[in-house]
């Protein structure tokens, strides 16, 4: 039978230094999803008081046309922000993953994949639209 005692010290402490060292990458990693989350976050907030300063300016200049720019401006903060949040869902899953957590991943996936080729696809159409507008508006000023 295998005996602990019989190991030199160091072979004896192998284990411990295995499990501190694991903990450590787990701590670590739980702190950079974190980190990434609040990037997230913080580029969602920027977003919003961007398009709201922008929609301030609009409303208080009386330019309703401006409107399809304003949404742009938000949309283009969503799907960079959308990025950083599917990045922080695959790294809580890259500690140890149960099926469950890997299920729950696919799903965020697939939808933040989903809103982001969405919205993606909306602010190329807008624009385009916002293309022939400006053209007109230019000619009409001048």
């Amino acid at each position: 039978m295998f005996q602990l005692d019989a190991l030199p010290e160091v072979a004896r402490n192998v284990p411990t230094v295995h499990s501190q060292a694991e903990s450590a990458v787990i701590s670590a990693v739980l702190w950079l999803k974190l980190g990434i989350e609040t990037v997230g976050a913080v580029i969602i907030a920027l977003g919003i008081l961007s398009a709201g300063w922008l929609l301030v300016k609009s409303l208080a200049k009386r330019q309703t046309a401006d409107f399809t720019a304003i949404r742009l401006t938000l949309a283009r903060y969503l799907a960079l922000a959308l990025e950083f949040q599917l990045g922080a869902d695959i790294l809580s899953t890259a500690i140890a993953p149960s099926w469950e957590q890997i299920g729950k991943l696919g799903a965020i996936a697939v939808i933040r994949t989903a809103l982001n080729y969405f919205l993606s696809r909306e602010m190329h159409e807008e624009r385009q639209q916002i293309s022939p507008e400006h053209e007109v508006v230019k000619r009409a000023d001048a």
